[in-house]
Order: C-alpha cells, then structure tokens, then sequence
C-alpha cells in the first residue's frame, strides 16, 4: 500500500486529535511580481517546539489555504512536529497569462512568503518558526514556484519537489541550490514540453552534480498521481537527515544516497560506485529509492 494509505488509516481518536490545532491567514500586500499573495498557517495541538514547515503551493494562481485542513498533511505534520502553510499567489493581469510571473520568486513572491511565515512565528506563538527549514511540496506551478524558491535561497530549503511543471526562470542553478536534495516529477502522458522541460532542467543540474531524482509516472497526465505519497517518504527521511537540532542544515554526501539507473529502473548505493551523473538519478535513502522505483515501475510501494 503506498504512504498514503498508512497515514490515513488510524482510529477515531487519532483522527480528532489531528483535526485540533491551530489554524492562522496571512494577507500580503501586492508587489512587483504579484497581486495577491494570501497565506493560511496550521500547527498541530500541544506540539512544542516545530522543527520545520510544509509549505504547499497550489497550480497556476490556484490557493492552497484549504489544502492545510488535508488529513494526510495533518497527520504528517503532527507526528513530525511540523507546521503547515498552504499558499495562494496570482499574478497582476498579463497578456501571456500561462506564464506565472509569480513563480520568478527573487522579483518578490518569494519574499512574500518569508514575510508571512515571519508574521505566523509571532501570531502563532511559535518563534522558531521565523527561520525554520522549509520543505517545499507544489503541484504543475506550484513546482515552478518551488524551483525558482530553492534557486533563490537554498540556504532556507531542507527538500523540496518539482511536480509537472511547465514555465522557468532559472536553468543551471548555483551549487548551493544543486546540494539540496529534490525530486523533480514528470508524468508520461503530460504535455510533451513540460516533459522536455523538467527532463532537460534535471539533466543540466544532475551533470553538475545535482543531489535530485527524476521520477516519472508513466500512465497519468497532468495530476498529482502518486507523487505525493512519494514526497512524503522523501520528506521524512530528508527531516531525519538534515535537522537534527542544528542551527543549520546538514549537508548530505552525494556518496550517503543511491544512484537509480532512469532507464533500467534499478538502483544501487552511491558508495563505491563512479557519479555516473548525465544517466542517472540521485536518491536520498534506499526507502526512497525503493519508492522511485514503484512510481517508475507502476507497482505497490509499502514504506
């Protein structure tokens, strides 16, 4: 069964436990890149101290606000002592309106985002929140967003995701940017150019060195899919392995993960192994190669 199913199968109690906490809105006023830029904060009940926040991020000028009341992200984020932000950000009217000029997130956007997370570490009575690691989850411009996020200020990101996608700013990103661990998802029945684009993006950054996978989905279009189950899984091991009560994210050895063959569909440990990097895939933690290797191969995943 994949991830997903594990986190919402629990009792009635457990239920009614996730469904308590705190749920906190934000409004940011217009800015160069940007209209409206409207945020919704969610922390688990009696959770102490947050190691780091969930920030997700809706398709193109959707919002995400509702998407802080899921009961998977819910449950998540309280047995992990996480905070959720759920994010809506348009763009002012444009002629070419299928490019998301919100998603250039260095013209302001991004900042929006810091500055309503500053805002929730106050309101929420969360301090630590303030300069807490993000793990950046988004879907088709969301992922865009995310991308140009970890592109603009690597230092904050702990993991993040790409998710069919199809609009970028940023091609060959800096080496600080290549050292977070990502995942970028591509769908096999998705437009041809988001395909190529993504594949292309990946390919660039992967022969630099990239610490990312790509992970496709053969049978489904433009959707989540399963690659959110395959997040989670990703998340979770990148939260164990660059936290650890640290004033500052960990950095992860290329040689501590595992190197998938895209073709193949086969992975290994990285150690011992040369950095084959233009035609092959880095994975975090073998949990996630083995859920790579679901996705790409249609079969059950049990983590």
């Amino acid at each position: 069964m994949l991830a997903a199913t594990m986190f919402v199968s629990r009792s009635a109690q457990a239920q009614a436990q996730v469904s308590e906490g705190t749920t906190l809105d934000q409004q940011i006023p217009p800015g160069k890149n940007f209209d409206k830029a409207n945020f919704r904060l969610w922390v688990p009940k009696e959770s102490g101290a947050l190691q780091a926040v969930v920030v997700l991020m809706p398709g193109s000028n959707g919002d995400a606000r509702a998407q802080v009341d899921d009961p998977v992200w819910r449950d998540f984020a309280t047995r992990l002592k996480l905070a959720l932000v759920g994010g809506q950000i348009t763009d002012k009217p444009h002629e070419q309106n299928f490019l998301e000029q919100y998603c250039n997130v260095s013209q302001g956007s991004g900042q929006a985002l810091l500055d309503a997370i500053t805002m929730f570490a106050t309101s929420s009575h969360h301090p630590e929140l303030a300069n807490a690691p993000l793990f950046l989850w988004g879907m088709s411009a969301g992922g865009q967003f995310n991308y140009e996020f970890v592109a603009w200020k690597p230092e904050r990101v702990a993991a993040f995701v790409v998710n069919k996608g199809g609009i970028y700013y940023t091609a060959l990103t800096s080496q600080a940017t290549r050292e977070v661990p990502g995942i970028l998802f591509i769908a096999g029945k998705d437009l041809e150019s988001r395909i190529s684009t993504i594949s292309g993006l990946f390919a660039l950054n992967r022969r630099a060195g990239a610490l990312w996978a790509l992970a496709e989905e053969p049978n489904v279009a433009h959707v989540v899919g399963r690659s959110r189950d395959v997040a989670l899984v990703f998340f979770e091991d990148a939260l164990r392995l660059r936290l650890g009560g640290e004033a500052t994210l960990k950095p992860i050895s290329e040689n501590s993960g595992y190197i998938g063959d895209i073709k193949a569909k086969t992975f290994h440990a990285a150690a011992g192994h040369p950095a084959l990097t233009e035609t092959t895939t880095w994975l975090l933690t073998e949990r996630v190669a083995r859920a790579w290797q679901a996705m790409e191969t249609e079969k059950p995943f049990d983590p």
